[in-house]
């Protein structure tokens, strides 16, 4: 079993930053795919960023990449998600989210894919 805890979110002005981080319970964090959801009102929840267990692999959204970086601390049992130049599309409400499945699959799977998922942190970026 792993909580998960996001933090980070708040309001910013267009061209600002913000890093989100997920804290994660338990013993296992090391060994779970790792990835970053985003839900704005009226919309499906979409992939944002997926890091592997070790932090070698990642992929990004075409919408993020360039912008964005996911990163994790093992010793903190902690990812990061990294925001940079965002814009007003970027508001929604984040969720981190834990796999069991490798970063490939978990990556091609979507959210299917996920075993473990946080409450969400809001993101608002102003024009």
């Amino acid at each position: 079993q792993v909580q998960l805890v996001e933090s980070g979110g708040g309001l910013v002005q267009a061209g600002g930053s913000l890093r989100l981080a997920c804290a994660a319970s338990g013993r296992t964090f090391s060994t779970f795919t790792m990835g970053w959801f985003r839900q704005a009102p009226g919309k499906e929840r979409e992939f944002v960023a997926v890091i592997s267990w070790s932090g070698g692999t990642t992929y990004y959204a075409g919408s993020v990449k360039g912008r964005f970086t996911i990163s994790r601390d093992h010793a903190k049992s902690t990812m990061y998600l990294q925001m940079n130049s965002l814009k007003p599309e970027d508001t929604a409400v984040y969720y981190c989210a834990a796999s069991k499945s490798s970063v490939v699959t978990a990556h091609t799977g979507g959210r299917g894919s996920y075993d473990y998922w946080g409450q969400g942190t809001q993101v608002t970026v102003s024009s």
